[in-house]
């Protein structure tokens, strides 16, 4: 192994701090994980088994579905790339809220009554009452593949900052051992008392990750010499207050009409048909209650991502008032803008606060997902496969206890994983929160395809649905800057279209992949 030492060496590595953690620091990164174990193992006596170690029962209160859900949409990547966003263009990011208001009302209305109807502990058993178990396993696999790539994304960005504190830099095994130690926690309460103990624990996180960035931004205030008047004068003479950008560019990711199509699109992909999310609103009691969550979830999601991206804001105006106060960004690159901050500017204590909020962000998105995983992976893979075998089914403590496996070999899996995109996201050239997103349609594309055929037409079989899945992820691979770049002057010739940015791509795919699937003639009935 040892290539892994130059795999991860990736171009753009940050430099180490110029300060270290203090005892006070780890101390308070160490309650918080233990705080967080020890909810998974209260949970734990519940003794959940079955589908409800997946669903809890569907008995969650709305207010604390919302704020799960809200958790793992934020993830590492908003607590990393959020600043960055802002300290590099402008608030054109809020546009993805706007889409994502959309989103919830359209899965709330036209996917999660079907779902719940199903009555599967998986969303992609919908799709394989409609098309068959084989087309269902098919949706799952995606689904995992997709996963794969977003989680594995999300906890690489996670163990850059972990490997900062701890070893002064972010390359090698320094980053092996970090991604594998976020990756390990995250796995043990996950095991320890399923989707429930996900929901609190996300309940607890989206108050330490708020609140540390509260704190954070209220510090970062204190050092910029400048009245509010001042300070906003100064934000709309840069146009960085800019939100709704009306241009019809096919390149930038936030404008008006790339929410209105592509973003909303991918938002309705990643809370009607990615298992990740859409469990969350899966354990509420009623498809409405399940609506309400997610509608709240997206409103309160507003402050929350404003918080982020005011940092960023608030440390480019601290740059223009007293010049570069971070020397290493010219060798680490503007990606590590808020990790150098609470690095090298905050106190004793505060900074291992900003990094427990770190934490917070990048399990909540991660428990989630181990435990989503393992839903589908039961119920639309092992069981159809036993029951085509006649085999019998397996009784709900088994079940479980299977289950609890598949949660360790997924992290196995995203663990390796991210130890990959070290070169890929250094290599791609965008933003973090850029990067986490793009990396999701390879999925989501496919899998919308599927549902909407599910869902409106009476159209689709195993077969294509099979093949719309494939077909969404080559599309997407092919909308790649490295690849459009290597084919597309076939056809354009040297003064081509510049590559799509992810909301056309999410586009352009689903289109393809919905038009695959419904050429299928109908296998079954249509779901009503």
């Amino acid at each position: 192994m040892t290539f892994l030492p130059a795999l991860l060496a990736a171009p753009g590595a940050p430099a180490a701090p110029t300060e270290r953690f203090h005892l006070l620091d780890w101390a308070v990164v160490g309650l918080y994980l233990v705080v967080v174990v020890l909810v998974g193992a209260v949970m734990s006596r519940r003794k959940e088994r079955g589908d409800d170690f997946f669903l809890a029962g569907r008995s969650m209160p709305v207010w604390a579905v919302a704020i799960s859900t809200l958790a793992t949409a934020l993830s590492a990547a908003t607590f990393i790339g959020g600043p960055q966003q802002a300290y590099r263009g402008d608030l054109g990011y809020l546009t993805f809220k706007f889409a994502g208001l959309a989103a919830f009302i359209i899965v709330g209305f036209l996917f999660l009554p079907a779902i719940f109807r199903a009555g599967t502990p998986s969303v992609y058993g919908l799709v394989a009452q409609r098309l068959g178990p084989s087309a269902g396993a098919s949706s799952a696999v995606m689904f995992g593949l997709g996963r794969l790539l977003a989680s594995g994304a999300r906890l690489f960005m996670t163990a850059i900052p972990f490997s900062l504190v701890a070893f002064g830099d972010a390359t090698g095994w320094s980053l092996a051992f970090s991604i594998l130690t976020v990756a390990s926690v995250a796995c043990v309460y996950t095991m320890l008392g399923g989707v429930r103990a996900v929901i609190w624990t996300d309940v607890l996180q989206a108050c330490v990750l708020v609140g540390t960035v509260s704190i954070g931004l209220f510090l970062l205030w204190g050092k910029i010499d400048a009245t509010p008047t001042e300070a906003w004068d100064t934000l709309v003479d840069a146009g960085k207050v800019q939100m709704l950008d009306w241009s019809f560019s096919w390149t930038e990711p936030y404008t008006v009409w790339g929410a209105a199509i592509g973003m909303t699109l991918f938002l309705v992909a990643a809370y009607g048909t990615d298992q990740d999310m859409a469990q969350r609103l899966l354990t509420c009691r009623s498809p409405r209650k399940a609506a309400w969550a997610g509608i709240f979830s997206n409103l309160i999601g507003w402050p929350v991502t404003i918080l982020f991206l005011g940092m960023g804001l608030l440390l480019w105006l601290e740059e223009q008032k007293h010049g570069p106060i971070l020397p290493d960004l010219a060798k680490s690159g503007d990606r590590d803008i808020f990790l150098l901050f609470i690095l090298r500017d905050l106190p004793t204590g505060i900074r291992g606060l900003m990094m427990a909020g770190l934490f917070a962000a990048a399990m909540s998105s991660l428990d989630s997902a181990l435990n989503a995983l393992a839903a589908s992976t039961t119920a639309d893979i092992i069981r159809p496969w036993r029951k085509a075998r006649g085999l019998p089914a397996l009784d709900p403590t088994t079940e479980t206890r299977w289950a609890r496996k598949i949660i360790l070999g997924w992290t196995i899996a995203l663990a390796g994983f991210a130890l990959m995109c070290a070169i890929w996201q250094s290599a791609s050239g965008e933003t973090l929160l850029d990067f986490a997103l793009g990396v999701m349609i390879f999925a989501y594309a496919g899998l919308l395809g599927v549902f909407t055929t599910v869902l409106f037409t009476p159209r689709g079989n195993a077969t294509s649905a099979a093949l719309a899945l494939v077909v969404g992820m080559i599309v997407v691979l092919l909308l790649q800057p490295f690849a459009w770049n290597w084919w597309m002057p076939w056809f354009g010739g040297e003064d081509h279209l510049a590559p799509p940015a992810f909301p056309w791509r999410m586009t352009i795919a689903t289109a393809i992949a919905f038009i695959v699937c419904v050429l299928g003639r109908p296998g079954t009935r249509r779901i009503t």
